[in-house]
């Protein structure tokens, strides 16, 4: 398929809740097949559709040690998260040399529309969790240092304008 460009922070698109989807048709498959390359292509252990323009709520998520596992979802939706935190570093290429400790529930569970258009629900744990909540928030029109203090936001984004 095809590695596809990323949009640059602060394109407007980075700020907009996608569209859902409504069924899985072949062109979904096509645009999931290209966010998987261009997710390889980073490398990343995720990739939201608004990512690359794309304003549909789709996400990639593969943090498998053999990677080749990505999960592919539609309409994304966290149903449940624990109590226990888990810590570590978020960045995204729409943002390049920049990133921050995000702090996010260890385990969470997810209920999206897969490749074959039924609704399935999984469990993701440790950094998968981190992954998916990430590109939810993409799809929500948000990005991983929304999640920071004003203070902290503030410093990340500068430090990025001058690496940029």
């Amino acid at each position: 398929m095809t590695v596809r460009a990323f949009l640059r922070w602060p394109d407007p698109r980075l700020h907009q809740s996608a569209e859902p989807v409504g069924e899985i048709t072949d062109d979904i498959r096509d645009i999931w097949a290209d966010m998987v390359d261009t997710m390889e292509a980073m490398p990343g252990v995720g990739l939201a559709a608004p990512q690359i323009g794309v304003m549909l709520r789709l996400a990639v998520v593969d943090a498998s040690q053999e990677r080749g596992r990505a999960v592919l979802m539609a309409n994304p939706e966290l149903l449940s998260g624990s109590a226990e935190q888990h810590e570590q570093i978020e960045a995204s290429p729409n943002l390049p040399g920049a990133g921050a400790k995000i702090k996010r529930p260890k385990t969470v569970v997810v209920r999206y529309l897969n490749a074959q258009g039924v609704i399935d629900r999984k469990e993701f744990s440790d950094l998968a969790a981190a992954s998916v909540q990430h590109q939810i928030d993409h799809l929500n029109g948000k990005m991983y240092f929304d999640n920071l203090s004003k203070l902290r936001r503030d410093m990340l984004l500068r430090k990025a304008r001058k690496t940029s």
